[in-house]
């Protein structure tokens, strides 16, 4: 008789004791999670030309043209080739942090030796990293921006 009242004491407890783990577990994952690891972040790209000629300028104007820009976030890249005109925007664009890196290339021919190219990568509005080229003739010019902090 004790052997049974030993065992149905047992059970009662292991009982017990899985009620309590279920509650724990159910009020844990149920807690909420103010740490958000990862922000988003509007990034634009820019590439500009910028053409400083002689004065007076000559008839008709001599302007630079791209050759192809590459864009990169996270592993994704996109290239244009042949952009039109003297400046090159991407659209802003939402990017998590997440994807640790952009970076950002551009291919020119300048005119002029004190022609520029300049690439920028822009989050939250602000430049994060530029880079200047000056030079007549192809240019390249690229920066790299992380997310990560080091």
């Amino acid at each position: 008789m004790k052997q049974f009242y030993k065992s149905k004491s047992l059970l009662r407890l292991s009982f017990l004791f899985a009620v309590l783990f279920s509650v724990i577990f159910v009020l844990n994952s149920c807690k909420k999670d103010d740490d958000d690891e990862f922000e988003d972040h509007i990034v634009q790209f820019e590439a500009k030309i910028v053409t400083n000629g002689p004065t007076p300028p000559p008839t008709p104007p001599v302007t630079g043209t791209f050759s192809t820009v590459v864009t990169q976030i996270g592993t994704g890249q996109s290239t244009t080739f042949n952009p039109t005109g003297t400046t090159w925007t991407s659209g802003e664009q939402f990017v998590s942090s997440s994807q640790s890196q952009l970076n950002l290339a551009a291919n020119a021919n300048l005119p002029y030796a004190d022609s520029k190219l300049i690439v920028s990568i822009w989050v939250d509005g602000e430049v994060a990293k530029s880079d200047t080229v000056v030079g007549s003739g192809p240019k390249n010019a690229a920066v790299m921006h992380s997310f990560l902090e080091l």
